[in-house]
């Protein structure tokens, strides 16, 4: 199944994209408070690698309108599930984000033909385009 539009949906799924590295930046920002109640507590090195994943996490989102912003969203999947390394109950939190974030890249291959690609006749005339 592909997207009569292609090029909407790649803006669509861009935009989804977007919002849901913004949505792992706010609730990484929530995780030292949990964290802090744990036995070896927050620590500075903690703290950093949080706020610097954040910060990271919502400058991605802003990425996704270019070619490598889903490249950069899915590596940063990978930190924000070994957030598990502080708390065991982020293990879930990061496992829920990445199921999300492949659920995203399986729509986009579905809709456009491709999970990374531009979307599949966006350079062509409209009647040279498959549909």
């Amino acid at each position: 199944m592909t997207a009569p539009d292609p090029v909407r949906a790649g803006r669509a799924l861009n935009g989804g994209a977007a919002a849901a590295l913004v949505l792992e930046g706010i609730v990484v920002l929530f995780v030292p408070r949990g964290i802090a109640q744990t036995s070896p507590g927050l620590t500075g090195f903690r703290l950093t690698v949080l706020l610097v994943l954040a910060v990271l996490l919502i400058l991605a989102s802003g990425l996704q309108r270019r070619p490598g912003g889903l490249v950069i969203g899915t590596a940063l999947q990978v930190p924000v599930v070994l957030t598990g390394l502080f708390a065991s109950v982020l293990w879930l939190i990061g496992g829920v984000f990445a199921l999300l974030w492949l659920y995203l890249l399986q729509i986009r291959k579905d809709l456009l033909g491709s999970a990374f690609g531009p979307p599949r006749g966006a350079g062509e005339p409209p009647e040279q385009q498959e549909r």
